[in-house]
């Protein structure tokens, strides 16, 4: 065999489809979220991946099929990611228990910083993915939450619902926030957020009765 024979590059290894699908949406989460919907191509996320156009399009089909794909999992990943927290969570101190909740939402965002981006751009697409990811979010909190309104004798019809609503809103707006200079610390974000919301919810129980009683 000649040298130039020895040195010719063989053909890309055949990827196993899962192996070949994980590499394109990762690659696609990164640019979608970097240039968005629009502007991301379909070779800029081939080149990403390390495969051809081709293997692109034989998996997803087109862009928007590709989108939709990075989105329903980016969905998954972030309500998998920050429920297993609400749920798996007994710590009986309900300060550490919201502190605890609070603070996965800021890990999710450091350990998947494509992630909410993505979600933002479905949302000025048309497509209401943050809201729905609001709203599992919300549930799972609702269901963690009930057994501690019980503690105190109180049956919070649709009240908790809306408190987990409005903390995650409030989460993720203090996670996407800019300041002069450098940003605030993580940790005072979390703090600030729980002091907040446990004085909230200690208040209701004490001198909200009536506004628990008009959200059954």
């Amino acid at each position: 065999m000649s040298t130039a024979d020895r040195r010719r590059p063989g053909r890309p290894r055949k990827l196993p489809p899962e192996e070949l699908r994980e590499l394109v949406l990762s690659a696609a989460r990164t640019e979608f979220a970097a240039h968005g919907q629009r502007s991301a191509t379909i070779e800029q996320i081939a080149r990403a991946a390390g495969v051809s156009r081709q293997s692109v399009y034989e998996t997803f089909g087109d862009r928007s099929a590709l989108f939709a794909a990075v989105v329903a999992e980016v969905e998954e990943l972030a309500v998998e990611w920050m429920g297993a927290q609400a749920l798996g969570n007994d710590e009986p101190d309900l300060r550490m228990w919201a502190r605890a909740n609070f603070g996965a939402i800021f890990d999710f965002v450091e350990e998947y910083p494509d992630a909410l981006p993505v979600l933002q751009e479905a949302e000025r697409g048309g497509d209401p993915a943050m809201t729905r990811v609001r709203s599992q979010l919300a549930g799972l909190y609702t269901e963690a939450s009930r057994k501690r309104w019980a503690e105190h004798g109180i049956d919070p019809g649709r009240t908790d619902t809306a408190l987990a609503a409005m903390y995650i809103a409030m989460t993720e707006a203090l996670v996407k926030l800019t300041a002069d200079g450098d940003p605030p610390e993580r940790e005072a974000l979390v703090e600030l957020l729980t002091e907040f919301t446990i004085g909230g919810v200690q208040r209701l129980y004490q001198h909200g009765a009536h506004i628990i009683e008009r959200m059954r």
